[in-house]
């Protein structure tokens, strides 16, 4: 079962996802206005009850971000040997994890255009697994990691990467602009730990393979990521952690290759499905 967020003649909603369309639910559900509110209350498994049967009530319509009114999204860079590599520092594999905030300002939905801004042309892509925590903890074991995830998705992080060097010791400006990345397509309920220990990561740019790795290869695996943020942070569902991006983003080319308008990126993970975006310069 899968559940997203989307918009209908102008109004948004909120559903499970067929090959025919969407089931709309937000109005079965009036305790819980959004699929926000949705896993705060641990309800993905009855939304999925009341699917079951249910006839198609939107087949056309717009997915937006998945998790419009998420309120913490932390993104952990930096995370597949070959991505540190790509620093040429002669640094070895960091003890610590790099972490960085980014607002749901910053993303689009599935199918929707990211968004380049007039500042910069070097907005770039990154493919990565987006977990949705759906049980709250502080200092949570990695054996305990896996119980506090409610959903998987999947993250174009996209980066205007001029602006992430505009400071020592920050990139937060560099990952914050409106809609340069996209969140989606949908949630994927998380039941079994080979949802992620057997995924395999490819971004494609215009059907050319940029990036394809395993997850089990990050430097700080997933459980690792909500045992060392857990330990600073109390986490709370529907809280995002962006895991972590391989090799081969558009900076890293030689020579590097930036997102341009007409561009489709494509970011695939088995067991999830596939995140797709075009590219737009913004009209101001």
């Amino acid at each position: 079962m899968r559940f997203a967020t989307y918009t209908s003649d102008g109004v948004q909603h909120y559903g499970a996802v067929t090959d025919d369309g969407m089931i709309a639910l937000d109005d079965v559900f009036a305790q819980w206005p959004t699929l926000f509110d949705v896993v705060q209350g641990g309800g993905l498994d009855q939304l999925g009850q009341a699917a079951s049967g249910r006839k198609v009530t939107h087949a056309v319509f717009d997915y937006d971000m998945v998790l419009p009114n998420a309120r913490r999204i932390l993104c952990v860079g930096v995370n597949f040997p070959d991505r540190n590599a790509e620093y040429k520092d002669g640094s070895e594999q960091p003890k610590f994890m790099s972490l960085f905030p980014r607002f749901a300002s910053g993303f689009t939905g599935h199918d929707r255009p990211l968004i380049r801004p007039p500042e910069s042309p070097q907005l770039d892509y990154e493919g990565e697994v987006a977990i949705v925590i759906g049980k709250a903890g502080r200092r949570i074991a990695q054996a305990d990691a896996y119980d506090h995830i409610a959903a998987l998705t999947l993250c174009n992080e996209g980066t205007i990467r001029d602006w992430v060097r505009h400071a020592k010791f920050n990139v937060t400006q560099g990952k914050n602009w409106d809609r340069s990345g996209s969140i989606g397509p949908w949630l994927v309920p998380f039941t079994d730990a080979t949802q992620l220990d057997e995924a395999r990561i490819i971004t494609r740019v215009n059907a050319e393979v940029r990036q394809d790795d395993m997850l089990s290869r990050m430097m700080h695996p997933i459980r690792r990521e909500i045992e060392y943020i857990s330990t600073f942070m109390a986490l709370e569902p529907g809280d995002i952690i962006v895991t972590g991006t391989p090799t081969g983003s558009g900076a890293r080319l030689d020579p590097p290759q930036y997102l341009r308008p007409g561009d489709v990126v494509e970011v695939e993970v088995n067991g999830i499905g596939t995140l797709r975006n075009t590219v737009e310069d913004e009209r101001i």
